[in-house]
C-alpha cells in the first residue's frame, strides 16, 4: 500500500509539473495518502516549486532497508552424472537421473539405410512405419491401449545411421514402460497385414514428397553427393516397394538388431532401478557378428526435378569431411550453421529468432524476392554436408543461386566475418544446446546416440568448452575446408531456369 501510494503521488506531479507551479499558492487538502506518503518520503522531499525532487530515489536495484531477499540460485547447478553399464552380450544401458514425476526411455540401435543391401533398399523406412506394431507378446492393439491407458508417448525416428524408439511416460508406470519398449523392439512380428498397410501409407507418402521441398532436396543432394552407404535413399524409392515383405523385413532386422549394436538409455531414472528391471529383459539378447560399417564416397553432383510450380527451390552443398568424429569441426560447423542463419521472408521477428544472423540482414531484407533463405546441415560419424537452400520465384532463381554463393564464399574469406557476430553465434548456440537438453527426450536421445558414436557421454561441459576456445581464425578455415570439396546442388520446380552445374562450380574453383 505504502509504494503504490507512492508511486501515484509521483506519477501525477510529473506528469503536472507545470499544473502544480501555476497553483503553488494553493493549499492542498491533507489527506490519508498524503501523510503517508510523507512519512515515507521523510528524506527525500519534493521541491513544488522546481518540480523536480530535492533528494533522489536510490536506484531501483539496491533492496529496500529492511527488506529481507530470498536467496538466489546459483548460476549453473550440477546434473546428475550419465551411468553406463555393459551388459555381458555387449548392449548398454545408459541413464541419468533427474527429478520430476516423468522419465523417458530410449533404445537406440546402430542400425539405419547405409546398411541396407540392394534387396533390402527402403527397409529402414518401413522399419519406422512398423514401430510398436505387434509382438510375440502384444498385440497392436493392446500396446496402444497400454500407453494411452498410462497417458504415455511413444515415437520412432529412422536416419542412415541410427535408429531411434522413445517411449515417455510417468515414473510411476517405469516397470511396464521398460517391458513394452524392450518388448516392441525386440520381439516385433512383421505380420503381413500390418506390412501391407505401411506399404500402402509409404506409397502416398511418396506421391507427396514433393510438398515438402526441404526434405526433397535434402534426399536429393545425398543421391547426387554420395556413391556408397549414404547415397542410400533414407526414404523407400516406389520401385523397392514392390519387393518389401515382412521376410525381407524380418532378415535385415535380424541381421542388425543385435545386443552389441544397441542401447537403452532413460533420462529421469535411477540407474539402478533401471538395471533391476532392463537387465533380465534384455541378458540373453544375442550378440552379432562383427560388422564392417559400409563406406561412402563423396562425389558432388546435380540433381533436377521439374515440377509446374510458381517457386523454384535450390540447394547448394559441400561436404563436412569428418563428421561428428572430428568433434571440435562438428563445433564449428554448429556454430558457423547458427552465425549463418536464415529463414523465411516472413517472420514474428524479436529477441532470440535469428534476426541478426547474416542471411537475415545481408539477403532476406534486401532482396523482396527471396521468399526463403537458410543454411542448413546433416551430419553423419565421418561425412556430413553443409549448404544453403534457397525459395524464389522462377525469374530470381539465377540471382538466388549467385547471391547463395556469394554468401558461401564470404565466410571462407578472412575478415569477412566480425567478432560481434562470431560471439553472438556462440551465445546462440550455446543458449540452444543447454535449453534442447531441458527436454526429457532430447536428452535422452542425446545420451544413446553419444553412446552409439563416441563409446561414451561427454559432458555438456565439454561442448561449451569447445565453444568458448572457438575463434574466427577457426570458423574461417573450417568455411574454406568446406567450400574446397565438390559442389551438390538440387533443384525441384521451374529448373530450366536454374544455373548450369558447371557454370556455380566455377564459383568455388576461383581462389578466395
Amino acid at each position: 500500500m505504502f509504494r503504490s501510494s507512492n508511486r501515484f503521488l509521483l506519477r501525477k506531479l510529473l506528469e503536472n509539473g507545470s499544473h502544480c507551479r501555476t497553483n503553488i499558492n494553493m493549499q492542498p487538502q491533507r489527506t490519508w495518502g498524503h501523510d503517508v506518503a510523507s512519512r515515507y518520503l521523510s528524506d527525500k522531499t519534493l521541491s513544488l516549486s522546481e518540480g523536480s525532487y530535492v533528494k533522489h530515489f536510490p536506484p531501483l536495484f539496491h533492496p529496500l532497508c529492511g527488506l529481507k531477499l530470498p536467496h538466489c540460485l546459483p548460476d549453473s547447478m550440477e546434473r546428475y552424472p550419465t551411468k553406463i553399464t555393459t551388459l555381458p552380450n555387449g548392449l548398454k544401458i545408459a541413464s541419468e537421473d533427474a527429478p520430476g514425476p516423468a522419465a523417458c526411455l530410449g533404445i537406440y540401435v546402430d542400425s539405419g539405410s547405409i546398411y541396407e543391401t540392394e534387396e533390402s533398399i527402403g527397409v529402414t523406412h518401413l522399419l519406422e512405419r512398423l514401430a510398436f506394431k505387434s509382438t510375440k507378446n502384444h498385440s497392436h492393439l493392446c500396446i496402444v491401449r497400454d500407453v494411452e491407458v498410462t497417458g504415455g508417448n511413444v515415437g520412432a525416428s529412422a536416419s542412415r545411421e541410427q535408429m531411434g524408439y522413445c517411449y515417455d511416460t510417468l515414473k510411476a508406470y517405469l516397470p511396464g514402460a521398460v517391458e513394452l519398449l524392450i518388448d516392441c523392439v525386440r520381439n516385433p512380428l512383421f505380420l503381413d497385414s500390418e506390412v501391407e498397410e505401411q506399404l500402402t501409407k509409404v506409397k502416398g507418402e511418396i506421391g507427396e514428397i514433393t510438398k515438402d521441398p526441404q526434405q526433397f532436396l535434402l534426399e536429393s543432394l545425398h543421391l547426387a553427393g554420395y556413391s556408397g552407404a549414404l547415397g542410400n535413399p533414407l526414404m523407400a524409392p516406389e520401385a523397392a516397394l514392390e519387393r518389401i515383405s515382412g521376410s525381407i523385413i524380418g532378415k535385415f532386422y535380424y541381421e542388425n538388431y543385435t545386443a552389441d549394436r544397441m542401447v537403452l538409455a532413460a533420462f529421469g531414472v535411477d540407474h539402478e532401478y533401471l538395471l533391476s528391471i532392463a537387465e533380465p529383459l534384455l541378458h540373453d539378447l544375442p550378440r552379432g557378428l562383427p560388422v564392417e560399417v559400409p563406406t561412402s564416397t563423396y562425389t558432388g553432383g546435380d540433381f533436377r526435378h521439374k515440377v509446374d510450380s510458381e517457386k523454384t527451390h535450390v540447394a547448394l552443398a559441400f561436404e563436412v569431411p569428418g563428421g561428428w568424429h572430428q568433434d571440435k569441426d562438428a563445433t564449428v560447423l554448429t556454430v558457423l550453421q547458427t552465425l549463418m542463419g536464415g529463414g523465411g521472408s516472413f517472420s514474428a521477428g524479436g529477441p532470440g529468432k535469428g534476426m541478426h544472423s547474416r542471411l537475415y540482414l545481408r539477403v532476406l531484407n534486401q532482396y523482396q524476392q527471396v521468399q526463403s533463405f537458410s543454411a542448413f546441415s546433416s551430419i553423419y560419424n565421418d561425412s556430413g554436408l553443409f549448404g544453403i537452400h534457397s525459395t524464389t520465384g522462377s525469374e530470381f532463381v539465377a540471382k538466388a543461386v549467385d547471391i547463395a554463393a556469394n554468401e558461401l564464399l564470404a565466410i571462407a574469406t578472412p575478415g569477412q566475418v566480425s567478432e560481434v557476430e562470431l560471439c553472438r553465434a556462440k551465445n546462440a548456440t550455446k543458449s540452444a544446446v543447454l535449453m534442447n537438453l531441458e527436454s526429457r527426450a532430447i536428452a535422452t536421445e542425446d545420451i544413446g546416440r553419444q553412446i552409439l558414436t563416441y563409446g561414451c557421454r561427454k559432458p555438456v561441459e565439454h561442448f561449451l568448452r569447445c565453444l568458448d576456445e572457438l575463434t574466427l581464425d577457426d570458423l574461417t578455415m573450417m568455411a574454406q575446408k568446406i567450400v574446397s570439396s565438390p559442389l551438390t546442388m538440387a533443384s525441384l520446380g521451374d529448373v530450366d531456369c536454374v544455373p548450369s552445374y558447371a557454370s556455380v562450380s566455377r564459383r568455388f574453383r576461383a581462389p578466395i
